[in-house]
C-alpha cells in the first residue's frame, strides 16, 4: 500500500506530490493525458505563487512581472508590486519543471485513469493502487468530485475563459487588463517573444468575435502569427466540503470563483501544503476548515469584483474608479499579490 495516491498530473497534482515526497510519503501520479499538459490560463504568477514554486525547488523561465494595470479606453491605472516580482510562464513550460522535479523526487508517474473508488476504514483502492489517501487533482469539471457527491449547485454569474498566444515581443512588464463592456482580455508577457492573451467572459463564442470589442489590443498584435485557442469553463465551482473519508479535493476540483484576480495556481500551491501536512499528521478531518481559510481573501475579492462586473452600470465605473483612486488599487493589487 501507498501513502497517497493523486489523480491529475497538472500543477495541483504536482505541487501535491512534490510536498509529500519532500514528507517522506510514497506517491503516484495517474494521469490520463500523455506528455506536456497546456490549458486555457493567463499565465501570469504574482508574486506569492513565485514564492511558492522556488519553495518547491522548481524553476520555470519566463518573463518578469512586475505589477497589474487595468485600462478601459483613455483610462488606465497602474501598481506596482510592492514585496518581489512576479512571472509571465507559459503553461507548458511550468507542467515541465514541476514533472522534472517531481520524478527527482522520486515520485511515479503513471498514464491511466482513476477508475471506480473503492473506500474502506483504512485505504482507497483507485487506478490499480491501494493508498492510504486519494487527491483528487483532476480539474475544473472533476469526476471525482461529481462521483462523489461533493459538488453544489452553482448560483451566481456564469463564466468562460479562452486563451491565445501571439508572436511578438512583449511591450509591457505588467499584467494587463483591458476591460469592455462584457468581457477583459488578460495580456501576459510570457517569453521574449510572445505574449498570452486570455479572454474572459460571461457569454460562449469563439476569441476573435470577443476580442473585437479591444480596439487598440487588437490593432497593436494584427498581423503576427497566433497559436491555437483553448477554452475553459464555467469556471465557477461550488463544492460542499473537500473531504470525503480518505479522499480530499485540490486545485479547482477543490472550487473555484473565477480567473480575475489571478491567484490559481497560488491557492493550488498553498493548498496542496496544507493537504499534505494534514495527511502527515492523519488529520484529515481539518483540511477542508484550513482550505477555507487560506482562500477566503481569494473569494471574498474575486465575488465582489465578479458580481460587480455582472452589473453594467457598475461595471463601467470599475477602471475610472481605481483611476481616481490610485492607493486603493495598488493596496487591493499587493493584498493579492502576496
Amino acid at each position: 500500500m501507498i501513502d497517497l495516491l493523486v489523480v491529475g498530473g497538472g500543477p495541483a497534482g504536482l505541487a501535491t506530490s512534490l510536498y509529500a515526497a519532500r514528507a517522506g510519503l510514497e506517491t503516484v501520479i495517474v494521469e490520463r493525458r500523455p506528455g506536456t499538459l497546456d490549458k486555457a490560463c493567463g499565465e501570469g504568477m504574482m508574486p506569492h505563487s513565485l514564492a511558492q514554486l522556488a519553495r518547491l525547488g522548481v524553476v520555470a523561465p519566463g518573463r518578469t512581472l512586475r505589477g497589474i494595470s487595468y485600462h478601459a479606453g483613455a483610462t488606465r491605472v497602474e501598481a506596482a508590486f510592492r514585496d518581489g516580482v512576479g512571472r509571465g510562464v507559459r503553461r507548458t513550460t511550468l507542467h515541465a519543471a514541476m514533472t522534472d522535479a517531481a520524478l527527482a523526487a522520486g515520485v511515479k508517474l503513471v498514464q491511466g485513469t482513476a477508475g471506480e473508488i473503492v473506500r474502506d476504514a483504512a485505504s482507497v483502492r483507485a487506478a490499480e493502487f491501494r493508498a492510504r489517501y486519494l487527491v483528487a487533482a483532476d480539474g475544473l469539471h472533476s469526476t471525482i468530485r461529481r462521483d462523489l457527491g461533493l459538488a453544489r449547485p452553482t448560483a451566481g454569474p456564469r463564466r468562460w475563459g479562452i486563451r491565445r498566444h501571439v508572436q511578438l515581443a512583449p511591450w509591457t512588464d505588467n499584467v494587463e487588463v483591458h476591460w469592455s463592456h462584457d468581457a477583459e482580455a488578460y495580456v501576459t508577457p510570457v517569453a521574449d517573444d510572445c505574449v498570452g492573451i486570455a479572454i474572459l467572459s460571461s457569454g460562449r463564442g469563439g476569441f476573435d468575435a470577443k476580442f473585437a470589442a479591444f480596439d487598440e489590443l487588437r490593432q497593436r498584435v494584427e498581423g503576427h502569427d497566433v497559436g491555437p485557442d483553448l477554452a475553459a469553463g464555467p469556471l465557477r465551482q461550488e463544492v460542499r466540503t473537500r473531504v470525503a473519508g480518505r479522499v480530499l479535493l485540490v486545485g479547482d476540483a477543490a472550487g473555484y470563483v473565477d480567473a480575475l484576480t489571478g491567484e490559481g495556481l497560488g491557492l493550488a500551491f498553498s493548498a496542496a501544503e496544507a493537504l499534505v501536512d494534514c495527511v502527515v499528521r492523519d488529520r484529515v478531518d481539518e483540511y477542508d476548515r484550513r482550505w477555507r481559510a487560506l482562500t477566503r481573501r481569494y473569494r471574498l475579492l474575486t465575488e465582489a469584483l465578479v458580481r460587480a462586473g455582472a452589473v453594467p452600470a457598475v461595471r463601467s465605473r470599475i477602471v475610472p474608479a481605481a483611476a481616481a483612486l490610485p492607493r486603493v488599487f495598488a493596496g487591493a493589487v499587493n493584498l493579492l499579490a502576496n
